[in-house]
């Protein structure tokens, strides 16, 4: 099945540990490494279990971790599904999969905040929008009715991907903000917007102090085991400071207003240095050990979309600082705005730049389709903000053009990807009805 091999394939891209480290005479051998990632549901035979006392290894030195005393964390197998049951249930798939309702949704997003229009692309952008909402109910009352979220937070590779769920509500109250008042209404669109920023960043934040926990108390990883996907857990502050930085202007004036644009800035400083954190050990993963293939490849883009939504809420809070910050403050939110957002962005181009080696080096020997491949989609929307930003505040037609290129790329991206799921998503339907 499709994620049985694509698992496969991630575990030749990370390599898993064939022998185990020297170990003292009391110490048991099991290995602990854990492998990225598979987004698309199921668990994998092969994995190990956790060991309650274990050997781990790093490059310079290796120890012996003595037993606890009293009872420790449940083994992450306890609270899987069994791997049989996975794989004979092909219906059920991974929350990575809301990636594609994030990946449609910044489409139409990016489109509205565009620095050069072209007639007819608002209202393309508006279908696009009411698609990725479609979508997201699909999505959202498929995954809830399949009942696997303690299945999937016991799987060290899925449990990353819980991020999506909120930046996928994030990115959809965005739309609705920017384009869906002109299907729905002011006021509608306004309540919806609400909604869907207040549950995404409830989730988001959610996510990113669980999944950290996960790693550190239950799941267990090899020194090579770090990739794009780790950051998943992370982004979706960033992504709710972004978005909520629209909703400023919508907040009574005075202390709530204030604390609205505080707490996104909060936000954005929570994202930003834990990316700031996960990026070095996917850096040090990549330089360390072999270089990445297969599934694990489009997950680098990862970063790049992390690094730029934080560009783009540096941009949108600044716009929505004058209104509740006293004039030197608001001033100041500007010049951050401009001048670390060109700092970011220009780190961002250099993530970028790593990213498409990486991947036409893959392409070359052959990328076969996998879910991550929308990986691709939300990092090149969130460069498109994050440059469109950067065009509005300092007007530099470099900014502009900039912005328009990779808009097309990106309109181009997520029109190879959309198809290619579609067949996929046909495919596992056909697979299915012959079961």
């Amino acid at each position: 099945m499709a994620g049985s091999a694509l698992r496969h394939s991630v575990d030749n891209a990370t390599g898993r540990r064939s022998r185990p480290p020297p170990v003292s005479c009391w110490a048991r051998t099991e290995p602990i490494g854990r492998s990225p990632p598979s987004i698309t549901g199921g668990d994998d035979p092969s994995r190990e279990e956790k060991a309650p006392h274990a050997v781990t290894s790093h490059s310079s030195t290796t120890r012996a971790v003595p037993p606890r005393k009293g009872p420790g964390p449940r083994s992450s197998h306890r609270v899987r599904a069994s791997p049989a049951a996975a794989h004979d249930q092909p219906s059920r798939f991974g929350p990575g999969w809301f990636a594609a309702v994030m990946g449609t949704g910044i489409v139409a997003d990016a489109a509205a905040t565009l620095p050069r229009g072209l007639p007819g692309l608002v209202d393309a952008a508006t279908v696009v929008w009411a698609g990725a909402a479609v979508l997201l109910i699909v999505l959202a009352v498929g995954y809830l009715r399949q009942r696997t979220l303690r299945a999937h937070a016991g799987d060290p590779a899925l449990a990353q991907f819980f991020g999506a769920p909120p930046m996928a509500l994030l990115t959809v109250g965005a739309g609705t903000l920017l384009l869906g008042r002109r299907l729905v209404g002011e006021r509608a669109a306004l309540d919806v917007g609400w909604a869907l920023w207040s549950a995404g960043t409830a989730l988001g934040l959610a996510t990113a102090c669980a999944v950290p926990y996960l790693m550190v108390t239950r799941h267990r990883f090899a020194p090579q085991a770090a990739f794009g996907g780790w950051l998943m857990p992370v982004v979706p502050p960033l992504v709710s400071a972004a978005t909520g930085a629209l909703l400023v202007p919508h907040v009574p004036a005075g202390q709530p207003r204030l604390a609205m644009l505080l707490g996104c800035y909060a936000l954005l400083g929570l994202g930003l240095v834990a990316v700031l954190l996960v990026l070095a050990m996917v850096y040090s993963r990549l330089v360390h050990h072999d270089a990445p293939s297969g599934a694990v490849v489009p997950t680098v883009w990862i970063g790049v979309g992390a690094l730029d939504q934080a560009v783009t809420a540096l941009g949108t809070l600044a716009s929505a600082a004058p209104s509740a910050l006293p004039a030197p403050y608001a001033r100041g939110t500007a010049v951050a705005a401009l001048l670390g957002g060109i700092g970011i962005w220009g780190f961002a181009m250099l993530w970028l730049v790593l990213a498409t080696a990486l991947t036409v080096r893959e392409v070359r020997t052959g990328l076969p389709f996998a879910p991550t491949w929308w990986s691709f989609i939300f990092p090149l929307g969130a460069c498109v903000t994050g440059t469109g930003a950067l065009a509005a505040r300092t007007g530099s037609q470099l900014f502009v053009w900039a912005a328009v290129t990779l808009y097309v790329v990106l309109v181009a991206a997520w029109s190879a990807v959309s198809w290619k799921s579609l067949r996929h998503a046909v495919g596992h339907l056909r697979a299915s009805a012959r079961r």
